[in-house]
C-alpha cells in the first residue's frame, strides 16, 4: 500500500503551534538545508559523493522540501491539514532515497541515520533562533514533538520506497539481459530470439552502442528499461535500442554522472559489434586527449578521426612514404614546413591568407611555400599523392594531440605544426 505523509498526529499537535511560528523558521529554510546536506555528507561515507550528481540533486531537493512542508504544517490553520502529494513534495523525494538505498545495495541504516541528523541540525537551529523571538518552554516542547513525528513519518514513506524497489529489481540488472548484450556484441549472426523472449526485451531493427569509462559508478534507476547493459566489467558498455537522441543524452548524463562515455554509430542489431568497437576507440581517444573534452564523444562526428588512427601501423607505413623526404631536415625545419603546408592543404589560401592564420609574414609563406614546391616536387600536383600528402599530415597532428608523459602539454593553437617523428 502506498502510504502519504498521515498528518494525524503531527495535524493535532501543530494546531496548538503559536502561528508565528512559522514566520519565524521560513527565513531560516535555505540556510538550514544547506547545513543539513553538509553535515550528512559529512558524517555518512556513502552520501559524501558531488554534490551536483543525481544523487546529492534528489537528497538536497529532499531536504529542502522537507522542510518547507514541515513549516506549511505548522502554519495551517488548526483542522485543514497539509498532506503532501504522494508524487511530488517531500514525501514523493522520501520514496525515492529509499529506491536509492535499495538500488545501491545497501540497507536502510544509512538513510535513517541521515534523518536523525537532519533532525538533530534543525533542532540545534530552532534553539538558536527561538531566544530572540520569547518562545516558551511549553511551544517548545509542542514543536520538539511534532518535528520528530514528522521526521518518523517520512522514515517510513522512504522505507515503503525501499521495500517496493528491492520486491521490483532495475531490469537493466538483470543478469539475463546482460548476458543477451554479450550475445549481441560477441555473436553476430547467432539467433537471439530466445534469449531476448527469457529477457522479456523486443530485438530491435537498429541499436546504438554506447562505451563507458572504466570504473563508473552508474545510477540505475535513471536508465531507460529498454537499455540493456554492463557497467560492472572492464570495459562498461551498453546498448540503446533505435538512434541516439536528446532524451537519451540526457539519460546518459544521469545514469553515469561525471565520467566520459562514447556513443558508437546507430546500426543494425547484427552489427552492434562495429557499432560498440568504434565507441571504445572513440573513448579511447577522448581519453588520451584527441579528441576534444566534451564528456559525451560522438562518433558520427569524428569518423575521419577514428578511419585515420584505426590502424596506426598502416598510418605510419603511409607517412614514410609521403613525409619520409623531409627525413634529412631538423626537427624545426619539419614543423616550420609541415605546419605551412598543412594549412595551405587545408584552406588553399594566399600567402596573405596563410600568413594571418599562421601569424607570421607573406614574405615568410613564399619563402617556405617555395622550398615546399622544391621539396615535393611533381607530387603536389598529383591528385592522389597530395591527398596522401594532406592524410599522412592530419595523422601526425591528431597523434600530436596525445599527452606525452610528463607535464601536461598546452591546448595546441589553431593550425599547429604537427610534430612528426624522426623518418627513417
Amino acid at each position: 500500500m502506498t502510504r502519504t505523509l498521515d498528518p494525524g498526529g503531527l495535524a493535532e499537535r501543530s494546531s496548538a503551534l503559536p502561528p508565528r511560528l512559522a514566520r519565524i523558521m521560513r527565513p531560516e529554510l535555505p540556510s538550514l538545508a544547506e547545513e543539513i546536506v553538509a553535515e550528512i555528507r559529512r558524517a555518512i561515507p556513502e552520501y559524501a559523493r558531488p554534490i551536483d550528481g543525481p544523487y546529492g540533486h534528489v537528497l538536497r531537493i529532499s531536504v529542502e522540501h522537507s522542510l518547507s512542508a514541515f513549516v506549511d504544517r505548522v502554519a495551517a490553520p488548526p483542522g485543514v491539514p497539509c498532506v503532501p502529494d504522494v508524487n511530488d513534495g517531500s514525501a514523493g523525494t522520501a520514496r525515492m532515497l529509499g529506491q536509492y538505498e535499495a538500488h545501491e545495495g545497501r540497507s536502510m541504516d544509512s538513510l535513517q541515520a541521515a534523518y536523525r541528523i537532519g533532525g538533530q541540525v534543525a533542532w540545534r537551529r530552532v534553539m538558536k533562533v527561538a531566544p530572540r523571538h520569547d518562545i516558551s518552554s511549553a511551544v517548545m516542547s509542542r514543536l520538539a514533538d511534532a518535528l520528530f513525528v514528522y521526521l518518523d513519518e517520512l522514515a517510513a514513506v522512504s522505507l515503503e520506497g525501499y521495500l517496493e524497489a528491492k520486491a521490483r529489481p532495475i531490469p537493466a540488472m538483470d543478469d539475463r539481459r546482460r548476458r543477451l548484450l554479450h550475445r549481441l556484441v560477441d555473436e553476430p549472426d547467432g539467433d537471439v530470439a530466445e534469449a531476448a523472449e527469457a529477457a522479456g526485451w523486443t530485438v530491435p531493427a537498429e541499436v546504438t552502442l554506447v562505451a563507458v569509462e572504466p570504473e563508473a559508478r552508474c545510477v540505475w534507476t535513471a536508465l531507460d528499461d529498454d537499455v540493456l547493459a554492463d557497467l560492472e566489467c572492464a570495459a562498461p558498455h551498453l546498448l540503446m535500442p533505435g538512434p541516439f537522441t536528446a532524451a537519451r543524452r540526457a539519460m546518459l548524463d544521469a545514469a553515469v554522472p561525471g565520467r566520459r562515455v562514447a556513443v558508437g554509430l546507430t546500426m543494425p542489431t547484427g552489427q552492434a559489434a562495429d557499432s560498440l568497437r568504434w565507441a571504445r576507440q572513440a573513448l579511447s581517444l577522448a581519453l588520451d586527449g584527441v579528441l576534444d573534452g566534451e564528456p559525451v564523444v560522438l562518433c558520427e562526428e569524428n569518423l575521419v578521426t577514428l578511419w585515420l588512427l584505426s590502424d596506426p601501423a598502416l598510418v605510419e607505413q603511409l607517412t614514410r612514404r609521403r613525409l619520409g623526404i623531409l627525413d634529412g631536415m631538423t626537427p624545426g625545419q619539419q614543423d616550420r614546413l609541415t605546419e605551412t603546408l598543412r594549412t595551405w592543404l587545408v584552406t588553399r589560401g594566399t600567402a596573405a591568407e596563410i600568413a594571418e592564420l599562421l601569424h607570421i609574414h607573406p614574405q615568410t609563406v613564399r619563402y617556405r611555400m617555395r622550398k615546399i614546391e622544391q621539396t615535393f616536387g611533381a607530387e603536389l600536383e598529383d591528385p592522389e599523392a597530395r591527398f596522401g600528402i594532406e592524410v599522412a599530415l592530419r595523422a601526425a597532428f591528431l597523434r600530436s594531440r596525445r599527452p606525452s608523459p610528463g607535464p601536461r602539454r598546452p591546448a595546441p593553437v589553431p593550425h599547429p605544426a604537427p610534430r612528426l617523428r624522426r623518418l627513417k
